[in-house]
Formats: C-alpha cells, sequence, structure tokens
C-alpha cells in the first residue's frame, strides 16, 4: 500500500523540487502536464506548467507525482490561484511513496466503455456468509483420492484427525444455524478459532498473509458487536477460556468449510485426554486445505446447482483507470456485496479504436451510504494491449522511460 511520509523527509522531499528542479508531472484527459517549483515550499507551492492546464479551476484537488531516485512519489494538492502556466496551490498535507500500483491512474477517457463479467461460476446460496472471498482452489495436499467421492475424502479426513486429536466433530449449516459462541464467530469472520492450549489464549497474532485465525483482539469485538459492554468483555474473554478448561478440552480448533463468501460449516477437532500433543500451526494448515477439498468437493457433486446465478455482463461507472487498475462504482445492492476482494473479472474496455479483453482481480473494497468502491488490478495483460490501453490513456508513446517514470514501487 502507499505509505504517507513524515514530515522531516517531506519537508526535504519539498525543498528538493526546487533545489534540484525535478519536474513534477501531471496527467488529465489523455494530456501529460510537467509543472517545474519556482518558489520554496513556504505553506504555498509555486508552479509553472509547460502550458496551461485545461478545465484548472480554483480550490480543484490537482493530482500531482514526481521521481525522486527511483522513488515514485504522489501527492494531492487544491489550487489556490492560477493565470495561463502560472498555478499557486496549499502545500500538500502528505506525500505517498511505496505504491502499490504500477501507473498512475488518471480520469477516465469519455470515449471509453468498460463492461465486466464475473470469471466462473457465482451463486447465491442460503449459507452464512462472510466480507471475504476465498477462491476455489482445492490445493494439492490429497491427490490419491477422487473429488467426486466425497465420502471417501471424509474417511481420509477423520483418519489422519485420529492421529492428532481425540474427538471431531464436522458440521454442514445446511439445515442447522451456529449455534453456540464459538461457531457464531466461525461464521461470522469466517476464520479459524485456535487455542493451542486452554491454560494460554488465543493467538495475538495472524502469521498467515491471508489471515486465518481469529485473534484475541479480534475475538473481543466480536464479543462487542453481540451486545457485551466493553467494561466487560475481558471478564467475558476469560470466562469463555475458563469454560473450556473446565469442560477438559486442553487443545482447540475450529476451521471453517469456505466456499466463494459463503461458510458451509467448520470442522471442530479438539484435545481432552492426557499424553496428546497441542495442536500447532502445522495441524491448521492440513486441516485448512482438508476444507478447501471438502468444499470443492460439494461444488463438484453438485450440491450447489440450484443457487447458481445467471452470469450477465455488468457495468460500472469508472473513476479512474491506469494501464494496470481501474478503480468503479456500483450502486449499493444485493449484487454489490458479491463483488469482493478476491474476485477475478473480465473486464472489456471498448475504444473507437481498439477492444480491450483483458482480465482484472478485485484487491480494496469500499463503501458509503450510496454505492460501493472497487479498486482492481488488470491480470497477464498482453503485451500489445498494454501499450495501446497505456497510449490511449496517457495520450504518448509508451517508452522505457515513461514507463521507469510512472511505475511505482510495488
Amino acid at each position: 500500500m502507499a505509505t504517507p511520509i513524515k514530515r522531516i523527509e517531506k519537508d526535504f522531499l519539498l525543498k528538493a523540487l526546487y533545489d534540484e528542479q525535478i519536474p513534477v508531472m501531471h496527467i488529465k484527459s489523455q494530456t501529460q502536464y510537467i509543472l517545474m517549483v519556482e518558489k520554496p515550499t513556504k505553506g504555498q507551492m509555486f508552479f509553472k506548467s509547460d502550458r496551461p492546464i485545461e478545465g484548472l479551476k480554483v480550490r480543484k484537488k490537482l493530482d500531482l507525482l514526481f521521481d525522486y531516485r527511483g522513488q515514485v512519489i504522489i501527492f494531492t494538492t487544491e489550487v489556490s490561484s492560477f493565470k495561463d502556466d502560472q498555478i499557486i496551490t496549499e502545500e500538500p498535507e502528505f506525500l505517498y511513496k511505496n505504491l502499490s500500483r504500477s501507473f498512475s491512474r488518471v480520469t477516465t477517457p469519455q470515449d471509453l466503455q468498460v463492461q465486466f463479467t464475473f470469471l466462473g461460476d457465482r451463486y447465491s446460496l442460503s449459507y452464512p456468509k462472510t466480507t471475504e472471498f476465498e477462491g476455489e482452489d482445492p490445493g494439492e495436499l490429497i491427490k490419491s483420492i477422487d473429488p467426486k467421492n466425497l465420502s471417501g475424502l471424509i474417511e481420509q479426513m477423520e483418519a489422519w484427525i485420529k492421529v492428532y486429536a481425540s474427538g471431531y466433530k464436522l458440521v454442514i449449516f445446511k439445515d442447522t444455524k451456529p449455534a453456540n459462541t464459538e461457531e457464531r464467530v466461525v461464521a461470522e469472520m469466517g476464520k479459524s478459532l485456535f487455542l493451542t492450549s486452554v491454560n494460554a489464549a488465543l493467538p495475538k497474532d495472524d502469521p498467515y498473509p491471508k489471515k486465518r485465525l481469529i485473534t484475541e483482539d479480534a475475538f473481543k469485538r466480536y464479543l462487542e458487536s453481540t451486545g457485551v459492554d466493553i467494561q466487560y468483555v475481558d471478564d467475558a474473554y476469560r470466562k469463555f477460556i475458563r469454560q473450556k478448561l473446565e469442560s477438559g478440552i486442553t487443545s482447540d480448533l475450529y476451521v471453517p468449510i469456505l466456499f466463494q463468501e459463503y461458510v458451509l460449516g467448520h470442522i471442530h477437532m479438539w484435545i481432552n485426554k492426557d499424553g496428546m500433543l497441542p495442536f500447532d500451526y502445522g495441524v491448521i494448515d492440513t486441516l485448512y486445505q482438508f476444507a478447501k477439498i471438502l468444499a470443492n468437493s460439494l461444488k463438484i457433486n453438485g450440491y450447489f446447482e440450484t443457487g447458481k446465478l445467471k452470469n450477465n455482463p455488468f457495468e460500472g461507472k469508472i473513476i479512474d483507470i491506469s494501464a494496470s487498475g481501474l478503480l468503479f462504482t456500483y450502486p449499493g445492492t444485493e449484487f454489490s456485496t458479491t463483488l469482493m476482494p478476491d474476485n477475478e473479472l473480465s473486464v472489456l474496455l471498448k475504444t473507437p479504436r481498439r477492444t480491450v479483453n483483458a482480465k482484472a482481480k478485485i484487491v480494496r473494497r469500499y463503501k458509503d451510504n450510496i454505492q460501493g468502491y472497487f479498486g482492481c488490478r488488470f491480470l497477464d495483460m498482453e503485451p500489445e494491449d498494454l501499450r495501446f490501453l497505456f497510449e490511449y490513456i496517457y495520450g504518448k508513446p509508451f517508452t522505457d522511460l515513461d514507463a521507469a517514470f510512472i511505475a511505482g514501487q510495488v
């Protein structure tokens, strides 16, 4: 993600823009403008542009970027006044580095039409939903079993669990709803509840890159969301741990069975006998793979067919676009809730001169009271399509020098 630059470094960089006469770039309506800083920055910035900027207005936000020794820096500032190619703006509050996208985003060209379609099948199911999307890759842990053989898969999983646990339970939320605290928190968060030892506590941190565990803080926030007063949350948490110990359980693990944005159920395994080693992260990894394969097996065996949705193309309002991705909005409807991070989409980019077929992944999502906003990254775009899109968006040839200037530090 883009990282805000600290005050001392920010002041240094703004001074360098004037002292070293570093060019600053602004891109709008397929036109690139180069601005130079004419005076030292002291509350205001004084720019001279290589040409008058079309559509410039007082109090309008100006998105700018520059390259300082291989590091691309971006910032937004507000126009105070301008005349021809002379522009005065407010000093920016923040500068950002370590950009998470590879090219600068610009306002969408007016003659660009964009259409989306989900890649793969989508479903409307009656299971609990999470706010994240789980891909359908079943993993490579178990290669010796036919995914259509659901009973064989369950037998193999049971045999493995018996080596590490004194008991286990497989629960599917088809005909039953999440009943106890453990089931409800797992169903809501779509993550694993893990107690390596009830003498300890829930994990303080989640070591997985794509988070899998319900941490202590997350569990306490869940308790608050259920109506527990904040001053009693710690007591409720300690009571939860204590009840495990009193029930005789010494190690406990709930792993959700995830399919797309749905929690189909969970696999619960526990230890309540002496002489068995407590669960570790290796146990979580293996059980997580079993859960993925189980979800895939249920799909292959047609358990979700009645909930399959028609995969119709849809259009969103494009806010901005770059050669590496785009940001679009969609009204806050039931359909918009199915647009989740890690969803992959087929994207049709229609211009007067050429149509580009691309794939994109939703990498971030946020919403307001009216609509959802979805940031997408293009995937594996063909080189000739990338070159065309670059030249179409930025209105200039795609050269190695330009790519080096605009490319962010991922």
